[in-house]
């Protein structure tokens, strides 16, 4: 039995169709653009905001603060959508890195790397800034989709 193309133009591109709407199906491709749309980070510390980083105007409203020797209570770090609710990321493909300006007066320390959450460490008296990445990738090795401007971080002397 033999096979003849009447029109190779036609053929070629129905085959090419075929090829490109069968890459739409592809269960194990990574949709690079779903990442959720925060408008917004939160720090919660025992259930209360202490800061959050509005992503439209590039700026925090509240700071975060500690005494020299101690640790603040376990902070989450929450992404925010536009609606408030918080966007659950999926912590095998993104994980949240923290820079503090000047470690000499204070230290982030997550529990887990690349936790969502922390304490702040008072190491000397006065003030640093800190700076919350979404990373996209495995710890350590990632890059950043979202990043915070600084936020103020006060150390304190014991009692003041």
């Amino acid at each position: 039995m033999s096979f003849r193309v009447r029109n190779p133009l036609l053929a070629l591109t129905l085959i090419g169709s075929v090829a490109l709407g069968a890459c739409d199906d592809d269960p194990v491709a990574v949709d690079d653009d779903d990442h959720g749309e925060a408008a917004q980070v939160q720090l919660v510390m025992n259930g209360a905001p202490i800061a959050t980083f509005t992503f439209a105007t590039n700026s925090w409203v509240g700071e975060m603060e500690v005494e020299v020797g101690e640790e603040t209570p376990h902070i989450d770090v929450n992404f925010l959508e536009g609606d408030g609710e918080v966007i659950d990321w999926d912590t095998s493909e993104f994980y949240l890195m923290v820079e503090v300006e000047d470690a000499s007066i204070a230290e982030f320390e997550q529990d887990t790397p690349g936790e969502f959450g922390g304490h702040l460490h008072g190491e000397a008296v006065g003030e640093t800034d800190v700076r919350f990445s979404l990373m996209h990738g495995s710890v350590g090795g990632g890059h950043a989709d979202l990043v915070t401007a600084w936020v103020h971080a006060h150390v304190e002397a014991p009692g003041s």
